[in-house]
């Protein structure tokens, strides 16, 4: 088939085989039409090929352009790279796009609908740092090196605010740390700030507000955010607490966007304590999935399978045992499947 958009699968570790499954089982009944290149990272890409991101998973990235992947684990020792943190690096994917929404009601929050933008690339996350010796102490200084690019500010918000207009996002809300890191954060607010003016203004509301004040209002009144777009350590804490405002990160997709590539996950771990015993709720991956579909401009699946997910938890009360159910992810996978063939 032409018509076919062709995508690099990674299964990953732990859990990461049996979510992925469960999230190809709904892809197919979508009858999305991707052509998948299975791969290895992580600890199974160790195993494979000696590596956790091995030369063929690269090529075949470099190839699709797509990727959807599951958790996978950084091996302990041998000084290895966290994977996530390379394939971010090898395909420039700067944008890290965190949605949350809630689907099951009635928590302690509800009707959640936000979304935090994450610079994915910059700040302290370059790795920067050294010890420094005093005496017989290697290690009795400790130093980081953040550094924060115009040019990596300019590409994020501007992809922060194209996203906002496009999916009909209200308000933006810069999270910055300007008062104290005034060169470090100071940079990320100044040209947020002057590419509104420039260009965005009147299209959509912006605020800008420092990441303690913001952590604080997150929990007293999320309602009051639309969108969060900030640098990258600030944007990592925050997209983990917003998930927590849906129940935690089983429900928390992820996109890592680029110019030239797109890899989609769900952004938990790869939970090996639970491998294997048929009971891992495949949620998120599923939501990354519909990212997907929305990324390769399939909104119309992408809006099927994130209905089915709402029906099969909601109407069905089909739910794996981290969100009070009994079903076993085949179970939750087969209502689901059913739901989308029949709703």
């Amino acid at each position: 088939m032409s018509n076919t958009i062709p995508a690099t699968l990674i299964p990953g570790d732990g859990i990461g085989p049996e979510i992925v499954d469960a999230t190809l089982a709904a892809l197919d009944a979508l009858q999305a039409p991707f052509q998948w290149d299975r791969q290895t990272a992580g600890l199974a890409g160790v195993k494979a090929a000696g590596d956790p991101l091995p030369s063929a998973t690269l090529d075949s990235i470099r190839r699709t352009r797509l990727a959807l992947k599951g958790p996978l684990e950084t091996p302990s020792g041998g000084g290895y790279r966290s994977s996530n943190v390379r394939l971010r690096e090898e395909f420039q994917l700067y944008a890290n796009l965190r949605p949350a929404r809630t689907i099951i009601p009635g928590g302690r929050y509800d009707k959640i609908d936000l979304v935090v933008v994450r610079e994915n690339l910059e700040g302290l996350y370059i790795g920067h740092e050294n010890y420094i010796r005093i005496d017989d102490d290697p290690h009795a200084v400790a130093m980081a090196t953040g550094i924060n690019t115009r040019q990596g500010c300019r590409r994020l918000l501007e992809f922060a605010f194209e996203h906002a207009i496009a999916t009909g996002r209200k308000k933006v809300t810069i999270v910055h740390k300007a008062n104290i890191l005034k060169a470090l954060t100071g940079i990320f607010l100044e040209t947020g700030v002057a590419l509104y003016e420039q260009k965005y203004k009147g299209r959509f509301e912006l605020e800008t507000m420092i990441v303690d004040a913001c952590a604080m209002k997150l929990v007293l009144n999320p309602w009051q955010f639309d969108m969060v777009v900030t640098t990258n350590l600030f944007g990592d804490v925050l997209s983990d607490l917003v998930a927590g405002l849906v129940g935690g990160l089983g429900m928390a997709p992820g996109g890592n966007i680029g110019a030239d590539a797109a890899i989609f996950e769900a952004v938990h771990g790869s939970a090996p304590d639970i491998a294997g015993k048929g009971i891992a709720n495949p949620t998120a991956l599923l939501l990354a999935a519909a990212m997907m579909l929305d990324h390769v401009k399939l909104s119309a699946l992408g809006n099927r399978l994130r209905q089915a997910i709402d029906d099969t938890l909601n109407l069905d009360q089909v739910r794996t045992g981290d969100l009070g159910g009994k079903a076993s992810t085949a179970a939750y996978t087969q209502a689901l499947v059913s739901r989308i063939k029949n709703g």
